[in-house]
């Protein structure tokens, strides 16, 4: 009888933890996940409102300049989806695991797409062809551990010129492919290093502007002359610290396009003699980065698109006469992908803002009257729920102004309120006026505001800016958070006392560098594919990209910068490390490889350090499958409950 009672008693106490376990959420098979603690399925049911946002973007338009071809996502990832009018249906052509992002129309006829794809985020993009008739693909490289891609298609539609890393997996050389005889792919130009690529190619389809990028400081142009085999230079190798790209062959054969901060601080877009080697700048009246342009199939015209203190405006130039104006019927936001029609009579370009998520739209260069194309659906979310960000500024330790956007947390919440501080990646990247997306629950929802700060080293803000983290100054970047978090402590709103430290890549490294630098100013951390020591990370990303990293950060293989790896490294700072930590990271990121975030976990454990740790198996820099990065984002909040809000 007795036995009958225990076990009884064991069979209930079963039942009751099956029961309790069922109540709340599991990774998937590809996620590992340690240390987390138990997510309900309730918190599921109220993120839900936030998490269910889409964006689209522009991918190619149609050689009739009457449909486009936009990435938008309706399952897991982003897809190819085929649109033949303005707020038209949504027609999916690519069914794929992993996103497909990048299509261009073969440009006589259109009748397919070229698009790349990886697998697992690997970032090892291979080109296909799709058929628009049968949707069916075919892949046209290699399938194996090489880039592919950034194609200029021959005016004709014959064939096109991409760059790829097949030869060596370091080196990005130059290939011409027929896509309908991929098998017969030729090696156009062989190049050492893994920053070139191509710009455009002339009318008359013998040469190719190619590009070299070094750093964010320093790249150049050149001529191939497909003819000759001869790679002239277009700018001075010799001259460093000046940013050359862009380029575009003008109406006259002697002249480019191109944007160039030479003799300024800013990247204006200029014209470059290619005979006498002037150069005329065309926009130095404004005093920010030209960041993007395109120009009509009869060079008659150029669309252009500054960024001014964090937001994106939008300019047409009239190319004989040099003079341009701004399209002031856009409201202020955020402006990408401008693309013109091949006949020129209209211009496309995707744009978003602080209550809205990204969409497309096209302009009539006649009327320059503007129509929408979609309208991603944001969930629940009204605009009332979105966060609106506020310009802010501090000094640092330096008296350096930095600046960033602070997002409050809603209005119905009284008393200081709880910070989370978003430290971008790069280090040349830049936080911009744009929307919070489903991190508006942290806003709404939870209280919490958020500050993503421009530490020195982002663009946008100059070339002496862009190059002050460089090498031995990398810590000045550190101690920029350190003088936000002073900033924070006299904000009557905000509260010291709990704050939350959260960046991906080289904002992880920053994220992971706060922890240690400034242990007892935080309450918690979320480092995101981040860099925990420089010298491991340095010898382990990817050969293509190695070198190219070496110029931002420093050269391991010297042994001063080695040393001072070493002293910085959060991996040989754990013992400063006071406060709980979560970190995340893709098995397949080629970037900043898993060992760097394994390390830092195993080393936080040895030392009993409250670590949580989240690995996908089939993501790479950051997750892009929408299970992934749902349950990423319940387990942040589930890390903020238990660590910044308690």
């Amino acid at each position: 009888m007795k036995n009958k009672y225990i076990i009884l008693t064991l069979s209930l106490a079963g039942l009751i933890a099956a029961q309790s376990k069922n109540d709340f959420i599991s990774p998937n098979e590809n996620l590992i996940a340690e240390n987390i603690l138990p997510i309900p399925k309730s918190l599921n049911q109220v993120i839900k409102k936030y998490s269910e946002s889409r964006n689209a973007g522009i991918a190619g338009i149609h050689p009739n300049g009457k449909e486009i071809i936009a990435t938008t996502r309706f399952a897991s990832t982003n897809q190819l989806h085929k649109i033949s009018f303005p707020m038209g249906a949504r027609k999916q052509i690519t069914f794929f695991d992993e996103p497909v992002s990048t299509a261009s129309y073969e440009p006589v006829k259109g009748e397919y797409l070229i698009y790349g794809k990886d697998t697992g985020g690997n970032e090892f993009g291979q080109l296909f062809k799709l058929d628009l008739k049968t949707l069916e693909s075919q892949l046209l490289t290699d399938g194996g551990r090489s880039q592919n891609g950034g194609i200029t298609w021959k005016k004709d539609g014959s064939g096109f010129y991409f760059s790829s890393t097949k030869r060596n997996g370091g080196d990005r050389d130059i290939y011409y492919m027929d896509p309908l005889k991929p098998e017969d792919t030729q090696l156009v130009l062989e190049v050492k290093g893994g920053g070139w690529g191509i710009s455009d190619l002339s009318e008359d389809g013998k040469k190719l502007l190619i590009s070299e990028y070094v750093s964010a400081n320093d790249s150049y142009l050149y001529i191939y002359d497909l003819e000759t085999k001869k790679l002239e230079p277009i700018t001075d190798r010799k001259e460093k610290g000046v940013v050359q790209g862009g380029a575009s062959f003008s109406k006259n054969p002697d002249e480019i396009f191109y944007v160039t901060d030479r003799n300024n601080e800013f990247s204006r877009l200029a014209v470059l003699n290619l005979k006498t080697k002037k150069t005329d700048y065309l926009t130095s009246s404004i005093p920010w980065n030209v960041e993007d342009y395109d120009l009509s199939e009869d060079q008659s015209r150029l669309a252009f698109v500054t960024n001014e203190s964090g937001i994106n405006k939008l300019y047409i130039m009239d190319t004989a006469t040099k003079k341009y104006t701004q399209v002031s019927q856009i409201p202020i936001g955020l402006i990408g992908g401008v693309k013109f029609s091949n006949d020129g009579k209209s211009l496309y370009f995707s744009r978003s803002a602080a209550d809205s998520g990204s969409d497309i739209y096209k302009m009539d260069m006649a009327s320059q009257s503007i129509e929408r194309w979609t309208e991603s659906e944001q969930g629940e979310m009204q605009p009332a729920d979105m966060s609106v960000p506020k310009l802010i500024e501090w000094k640092s330790f330096d008296n350096l102004k930095i600046s960033g956007f602070y997002y409050p947390a809603a209005s119905k919440f009284t008393g200081k309120r709880p910070v989370i501080i978003n430290i971008h990646g790069g280090p040349e990247g830049q936080s911009m006026a744009s929307s919070l997306g489903s991190s508006n629950y942290f806003t709404n929802e939870m209280g919490v505001a958020m500050i993503y700060p421009n530490v020195r080293g982002s663009s946008g803000f100059g070339k002496t800016f862009i190059a002050a983290d460089n090498w031995d100054l990398r810590m000045n970047s550190v101690k920029d958070i350190g003088a936000l978090l002073d900033w924070i402590a006299k904000q009557p709103e905000l509260d010291k006392d709990r704050i939350m430290i959260m960046g991906g890549s080289y904002g992880g490294f920053m994220t992971l560098a706060t922890a240690y630098e400034y242990a007892d100013k935080i309450r918690c951390s979320v480092d995101i594919v981040g860099i925990s020591d420089f010298n491991t990370f340095l010898k382990n990303t990817e050969e293509y990209r190695r070198d190219l990293r070496r110029v931002e950060y420093g050269d391991e293989r010297i042994p001063k910068m080695a040393a001072f790896f070493t002293k910085i490294a959060p991996l040989n700072n754990i013992d400063k490390i006071k406060k709980p930590m979560f970190i995340i990271q893709g098995t397949n990121d080629p970037r900043v490889p898993v060992t760097e975030a394994v390390q830092m976990r195993d080393k936080l454990k040895a030392q009993g350090k409250t670590v949580w740790y989240l690995e996908a198996k089939n993501e790479g820099h950051g997750f892009r499958k929408k299970e992934n990065v749902d349950f990423q984002r319940l387990a942040v909040i589930r890390f903020m409950q238990e660590y910044l809000l308690k």
